[in-house]
């Protein structure tokens, strides 16, 4: 019988290379290191694809975002069509759903989103929990194991979450959710001493329909105890199971962006020094539009005190390295930081744009503003047509629909 032979899939800011060839080797399966702008011509006798952990494109935008958007996933959307095997394991995870080959084939149905807790950010997790598979050990290429598992987890994006009601029933009448995280005698629980990120239903990974591709937060290729993962990834590869074909049984949700009222004070914060992660989103709508240009500002709309007063705290606003600009009763200013003073601007910096607002959902940024402020990214655009800019595969750039909210700010 052929070995069964997996490509180690690597982004750039990937770093979970090794560990990943490891495990697969230790499986009894061929790995080899595929780069992500490596020569197809070297996946063609490959029969499974690994998406491995790290931070790929240091996560700009948000996790997975820009990796998912990369030419090489039109050819891993064929793959899994002919039932090749792919798997993702914490930033892999957060690439597959943001491609949408997780958890329906298609669509961007889900979001792993920031690690939160009710209306309380967690902030970065680096533990171990217990996960155990919920969906029998036929299901998937992963879940061909009984008991519980002991693995680390490292993310500060892993809660699974959707706003469409119609995806979770999907997922549970598909048996879809593979992988639950549990307690030591296994009992799965929504507790955050168990599910410490707040992952809806205590999800800790997803299958697709068919079952060939899978998408898991914990790192069981970090630890001998996630052994009997990729040995079962193993034994579906060789049991050589035929997909159905394909179906788009749920079409996206309506996704509407509604226009902002300007609130009574408003602070856009911008960087002196090249906004990387600016840079990097601006790239990826390029490919969508060329001509764009993007200018990407941090949003704070605080409903106590005055600008003047956030401006003055260095842990919202630090003078060496960022600039403000100030909305006050309709009015723009810049902040003067040498003078400490508000100077009126003539123009609007938003002029002949199309600026979008992207607000999580918590907004548990705001906070620190008060009761009743909020936080978020604002993005304006220029070198784009409304008709452009309103376009789904656009929108999808600025945000997750499953975790954010997105307005049109005039």
């Amino acid at each position: 019988m052929k070995t069964a032979r997996i490509a180690v899939v690597s982004f750039p800011g990937n770093n979970c290379e090794v560990e990943s060839l490891g495990a697969a080797r230790r499986a009894g399966m061929e790995a080899i290191f595929f780069k992500w702008n490596d020569s197809r011509e070297l996946l063609g006798d490959v029969d499974g694809y690994f998406l491995v952990g790290g931070f790929a494109y240091e996560d700009r935008g948000r996790a997975g975002m820009v990796a998912a958007r990369d030419p090489l996933f039109d050819f891993l959307h064929e793959e899994a069509a002919r039932g090749k095997v792919i798997i993702g394991n914490c930033n892999g995870a957060q690439v597959l759903v943001e491609s949408g080959l997780i958890p329906l084939d298609h669509g961007l149905k889900m979001s792993l989103a920031r690690n939160v807790v009710g209306a309380q950010a967690v902030g970065f997790l680096n533990e171990w929990v217990w996960i155990t598979p919920t969906a029998g050990r036929d299901r998937c290429a992963t879940s061909d194991w009984t008991s519980i598992m002991h693995l680390p987890i490292a993310h500060g994006e892993g809660r699974f979450t959707t706003k469409d009601p119609e995806v979770i029933r999907a997922l549970k009448e598909n048996n879809q959710l593979a992988f639950s995280y549990c307690g030591r005698s296994g009992k799965v629980s929504e507790d955050p001493i168990v599910t410490p990120n707040g992952s809806m239903f205590a999800i800790a990974g997803i299958c697709n329909p068919f079952g060939n591709v899978v998408a898991l937060m914990p790192h069981p290729e970090r630890t001998a105890n996630g052994d009997p993962y990729f040995a079962s990834m193993k034994r579906w590869i060789e049991a050589k199971k035929t997909p159905p074909p394909v179906t788009k049984s749920l079409p996206d949700q309506p996704w509407k962006v509604s226009k902002r009222t300007a609130k009574a004070q408003e602070l856009f914060i911008g960087t002196i020094i090249t906004n990387n992660e600016e840079r990097t989103v601006e790239q990826a709508l390029k490919r969508k539009i060329p001509s764009l240009t993007l200018t990407q500002l941090k949003y704070l709309a605080p409903a106590q005190g005055t600008p003047e007063s956030v401006l003055r705290h260095l842990s919202r606003f630090n003078p060496n390295k960022e600039t403000a600009i100030v909305r006050k009763d309709g009015a723009f200013f810049r902040w003067d930081t040498v003078s400490k003073k508000l100077q009126l601007l003539k123009d609007s910096p938003l002029k002949d744009s199309v600026t979008l607002l992207r607000r999580d959902d918590p907004d548990t940024g705001a906070t620190s503003l008060g009761k009743g402020s909020e936080t978020g990214v604002c993005y304006i655009c220029r070198g784009a047509s409304e008709e452009e800019m309103a376009r789904r595969e656009v929108l999808e750039v600025f945000a997750n629909p499953h975790a954010s909210t997105l307005e049109r700010m005039s």
